[in-house]
């Protein structure tokens, strides 16, 4: 039939799992416009919603905006309210969240403001979300923690037509697929369109560090990482290291603790000692009073589900030192406490990097928000960890993942479109983008711009950034020209676009991006031009001067080196040319260009790479 665009096999996307508001600036002093925030729908396309959560109350909320055509479908049991004004599900019979991400997500994006939350008394204090006058629709797309690709597709054509602003989308793929062939790139497409910001993820850690502390028999204490809501009041138990606690395994499997091989008679009344990450389950199934693993990452702490922590493996190989040391091992696990990072903010090990495998000139990631240690509202059904043997339930949890980076982006959007609400979707990611901390690179990913994109997140300063790099729904379509044939970019617009041919095809590195970024073939010369244009939302009468902080590697020269505006809304285009003689097979020069009129630093990052083989 003509009326069906295109057919592709469905997928299973999956999910990528109060301090951190405070940490990047929105803060109970910030200033906000209520009125507009009111009007703001954020669509959350996720697990679902636990409607009867406080931070979903609507004491206080008038009825829904006027512009809102949604419906309330959560199925039985289910009701809506004034401020989760729309639910829909799809593949499920309600959408209600029995998993916790979804009003996790939800919550952190544009939760209300609940004083006294915390987890078991960990990370005490305000609940909120990012933009709490905020209202919610509710997409549930997942069970069981599966996301197929046609809920997904099928969430993203009604949240257009119910009349979202920004969509917050948390489940991602495991692997590349094509933008045709790509519901949520389909979905952002038609999104765009309609003038609605679609936000990903990508997760930095707060300022906030929870850690736990183990104190060896022979005094000394090892700082590990975990969310340890128990206490021990004071009292040492023996330690047993996994492979001295089976009769029936290899060294190999015991050490690791894997299911089946511990017997419950020697770990009894003892804490086990793993070289598995996820010892703790085991541990609690068969009998143990606690456990002690190698951690996953230094600088991320997950639930446990008894008297559990992660050590680093300096820290951890000291621990079996001391195990070895002596017959009568012994250790007490207290409970986790906060301490303030002052390494913050710091990519960590479980983000999203780049290359952009589909377009490298496209440097991805675009920007990082907190994901780390985020409390926020929880299904009161779901389990807090993976363990079939923990039995605890709570109202508010603490997660980390990527999932939770997505919804503070999601947020800070939302919050500048409450103050420019004829923003475009391009302008307001231009905004934050240009405005973000520059970020300090502490792990092995290089370039560095592959995990923190243009830097950690700074919603306040993004309210002025002075100037705004714009594009239209055909700039998208040029992009997809440029490395796409006609047929394929009519499976993402579904329309019939007619692409330029030959010369005229044009380059994705002029897609007018808040981000320059460009692939040079390795050990050749290289002379790359950029076209720019931005938009004056400044002020009227304005004179920005470029300055570039540069890369040895590289000269960069950027023409006119002076942008003059004489009224708001007012553009102004500008070529950035980059000339290198070579550089080696897999390596790149990174630079910054910056315009700056006195107040406003509008900063863009610069990014040449050769041609790995891996590319």
């Amino acid at each position: 039939m003509k009326e069906v665009v295109s057919v592709f096999p469905s997928t299973n996307f999956q999910l990528h799992t109060t301090r951190s508001w405070d940490f990047i600036g929105l803060n109970d002093e910030t200033k906000r416009n209520f009125t507009t925030e009111s009007d703001v729908v954020v669509g959350v396309i996720d697990t679902g919603i636990w409607p009867e959560s406080q931070s979903f109350n609507d004491e206080g909320f008038s009825p829904a905006p006027k512009k809102w055509k949604g419906v309330c479908e959560g199925g039985k049991n289910f009701t809506c309210n004034n401020k989760i004004i729309g639910a829909r599900r799809y593949n499920s019979s309600s959408a209600r969240d029995e998993v916790g991400h979804g009003s996790h997500t939800a919550s952190t994006a544009a939760g209300n403001a609940i004083k006294g939350a915390s987890f078991y008394g960990l990370a005490q204090g305000t609940a909120r979300g990012g933009v709490p006058s905020a209202r919610i629709a509710a997409y549930k797309v997942c069970e069981f923690k599966k996301c197929p690709g046609e809920a997904i597709m099928a969430a993203f054509d009604d949240a257009i037509a119910d009349g979202v602003d920004i969509i917050t989308i948390s489940p991602g793929g495991t692997f590349v697929t094509s933008f045709d062939k790509d519901p949520i790139a389909i979905g952002s497409f038609h999104a765009m369109k309609k003038g609605i910001l679609v936000v990903l993820k990508r997760v930095p850690g707060t300022d906030r560090r929870i850690i736990d502390k183990v104190v060896l028999g022979n005094g000394r204490t090892l700082i590990g990482n975990s969310v340890n809501s128990f206490t021990s009041n004071g009292t040492s138990y023996p330690l047993v290291y996994g492979k001295d606690a089976t009769s029936h395994c290899s060294d190999f499997d015991a050490q690791s603790c894997l299911a089946g091989c511990i017997d419950s008679a020697l770990v009894r009344g003892k804490i086990l000692v793993c070289d598995a990450s996820d010892g703790d389950i085991t541990a609690l199934q068969d009998g143990a009073l606690g456990s002690i693993v190698i951690s996953p990452s230094e600088n991320v702490a997950f639930i446990v589900p008894l008297p559990a922590t992660g050590l680093s493996i300096k820290d951890y190989e000291g621990l079996k030192s001391y195990l070895n040391s002596t017959k009568h091992a012994k250790a007490n696990i207290l409970k986790s406490e906060a301490i303030k990072d002052p390494a913050a903010p710091i990519v960590v090990s479980f983000s999203s990097r780049g290359p952009n495998s589909i377009l490298p000139e496209i440097i991805k990631s675009d920007i990082s928000a907190p994901g780390v240690n985020i409390l926020a509202a929880f299904s009161p059904v779901a389990a807090i960890t993976d363990s079939p043997d923990d039995g605890r339930h709570v109202k508010y949890s603490l997660l980390s993942g990527t999932s939770m980076a997505c919804p503070h982006a999601a947020a800070a959007a939302a919050y500048i479109r409450t103050f420019h609400p004829e923003w475009s979707p391009a302008a307001i990611k231009s905004s934050l983008m240009t405005t973000a901390w520059p970020m300090n690179h502490t792990d092995n990913v290089s370039p560095a711009e592959f995990a923190h994109g243009s830097g950690h997140i700074n919603p306040v300063t993004a309210l002025e950034p002075g100037l705004v790099y714009e594009t239209s729904e055909g700039d998208h379509i040029k992009l997809l020209c440029s490395f796409l044939d006609d047929a394929r970019v009519k499976l993402i617009s579904g329309e019939n676009s007619s692409c330029p041919k030959g010369s005229e095809k044009g380059s994705p590195k002029d897609f007018n991006y808040p981000s320059l970024a460009a692939v040079v073939k390795p050990v050749t010369s290289f002379t790359i031009n950029f076209n720019r244009t931005v938009k004056n939302v400044g002020l009227a009468n304005s004179t920005y001067k470029a300055k570039i902080l540069p890369d040895s590697k590289v000269d960069i020269k950027v023409v006119p080196q002076v942008l003059s505006f004489k009224s708001l809304n007012e553009e102004k285009t500008f070529t950035v040319t980059v000339i290198g003689k070579g550089l080696p097979d897999g390596s790149h020069a990174s630079a910054s260009l910056i315009w700056y009129d006195g107040t406003h630093r509008v900063r863009s990052p610069i990014l040449v790479r050769s041609k790995a083989a891996s590319w």
